[in-house]
């Protein structure tokens, strides 16, 4: 049921110039989503009467992913005024006027925050007579984080900022984790006080606490479980950090939800992916996006399926494919490349060696090894031979190649598309087919074999393999 008296701010304006790209830092990926889209998540999971999002750098990228993710938030442009301070200041200013509750206010580039942290810190805010509740964390090297300074009798007094801290502010390890609720109204009071004299000249949100205590308001802070809760992502190394944490996460939950992932270090799974009970994956698999496996399959090692779909049984090993389905009972690999639009049906198989592009091929038909399959369809149960080749690819236009159902095509062929092989057919090793194959015939195009006695020692006089075809011929005359 949504909750009426709570409004939740997300401050994503920031530039992010320690991740050093062109992409807003809020929009780089982890577990297939956008920062700040785990953000949103939670947001969305806490059901409140809105959702705030502030932007600024990169606004329309931004902005177009949160509306995107979650289409009921509002968004709200920072203007020239900086710092986080004046971000929540717009963002209630966009609440509407009816609205009286609590605001809770958290940051783009935390997305392990979970909802269940929030509900407790909320609870907490709500069960005390506080103006305001903030997260905080307790960090042995609290470098670059606000410093919770407290009272001698242990009550929150203010946090100051890293730049404006004293050396004994310095050495406290209680930090600020830059989540806060705040009941509105003292909230809006405070804010329009604060300033931006300070060492980064900036409007903190931070100092809205001093300024409740200045006022013998009440100001309470929750620690959270696990620091790495509330841990932000400010650069590469950070997202790096984090992407572990949560895959770790993730991979937990596989294992109690009943699949098999035998070593959990080497195996990454993307949040979209859904993955049925005895499923087993092996070390160096990679999946990514809304990736389907169904019940039994195996998958790897070595391999990545990018948003495929994995029938029951099946096996895939050492594979690179996207937007790929696989039938039950099917095998691919090792060392295959599927690409989209590639259909294998049920107990077919693409073998070793073997690329695939736009390819339906029919149940139980197989691509044993060494062939490249474009633009191609395959009936059922019929069998490619080792290093063949469909031309897919006229230098203008691209044309396709039908293969019908029980058709067994000899080794290194090649098929010129546009051209269809009919079911039954055969066609002999060697044979390029530039016609159509009629069913039940056997294509063939090669010419007679001609040997041409006496030419190496005529044409290579002196080298090993004239040497070797003379013992030869000497050995074969002693015999006669």
């Amino acid at each position: 049921m949504t909750d009426q008296n709570l409004a939740v701010v997300v401050l994503a304006a920031g530039r992010g110039t320690r991740m050093k790209s062109e992409r807003p830092k809020v929009l780089h990926s982890l577990a297939g989503v956008p920062i700040v889209g785990h953000v949103l998540a939670t947001a969305r999971e806490l059901d409140p009467a809105h959702v705030v999002v502030v932007v600024r750098h990169e606004r329309d990228a931004v902005a177009a992913t949160v509306i995107e993710l979650l289409p009921e938030a509002t968004i709200v442009d920072q203007d020239e005024i900086p710092g986080t301070g004046r971000a929540v200041e717009q963002a209630i200013s966009a609440l509407p006027t009816s609205f009286t509750g609590d605001v809770m206010i958290v940051s783009g580039d935390v997305p392990l925050l979970d909802a269940a942290t929030l509900t407790g810190l909320l609870v907490a805010h709500r069960a005390s007579t506080s103006a305001a509740t903030l997260l905080s964390a307790i960090f042995e090297d609290a470098t670059g984080y606000g410093r919770i300074v407290r009272t001698s009798d242990g009550a929150v007094d203010r946090i100051v900022e890293q730049k404006d801290a004293t050396p004994d502010e310095l050495e406290i390890h209680e930090v600020n984790s830059g989540s806060y609720i705040f009941h509105l109204e003292p909230l809006r009071e405070k804010l329009a006080l604060v300033t931006t004299h300070n060492a980064q000249g900036e409007k903190y949100i931070t100092d809205v606490i001093g300024l409740l205590r200045a006022a013998k308001a009440d100001v309470t802070a929750v620690p959270v479980s696990e620091n790495w809760i509330v841990g932000g992502i400010n650069d590469r190394v950070q997202l790096a950090e984090t992407a572990r944490r949560l895959n770790q996460l993730i991979v937990r939950g596989w294992q109690l939800a009943g699949v098999t992932i035998l070593d959990p270090d080497s195996t990454w799974i993307d949040l979209q992916t859904t993955i049925a009970e005895d499923v087993e994956l092996l070390p160096g698999t990679i999946l990514v996006g809304p990736t389907v496996i169904e019940r039994g399959a195996i998958i790897g090692p070595d391999t990545s399926l990018d948003s495929c779909e994995i029938g029951s049984g099946a096996i895939v090993r050492r594979t690179d494919a996207t937007l790929a389905v696989i039938g039950a009972g099917a095998t691919v690999g090792p060392f295959a490349y599927l690409r989209p639009g590639t259909y294998l049906g049920e107990k077919g198989k693409i073998g070793a060696f073997v690329e695939t592009k736009n390819a339906k091929i029919g149940n139980g038909s197989k691509v044993p090894h060494l062939s490249y399959i474009g633009d191609t369809t395959v009936g059922e149960g019929s069998n490619i031979g080792a290093n063949t080749i469909t031309a897919n690819y006229d230098g203008v236009n691209k044309h396709a190649t039908v293969v019908g159902s029980h058709v067994r095509t000899g080794s290194h062929n090649v098929f010129v598309a546009p051209v269809t092989i009919g079911d039954g057919a055969y066609t002999g090793a060697g044979t390029v087919v530039r016609k159509d194959v009629p069913p039940g015939a056997l294509a063939i195009n090669v010419a007679p074999q001609r040997n041409m006695d006496g030419w190496v020692e005529a044409n290579r006089s002196g080298t090993a393999a004239a040497k070797a075809a003379a013992a030869a011929s000497d050995e074969v005359a002693e015999q006669a």
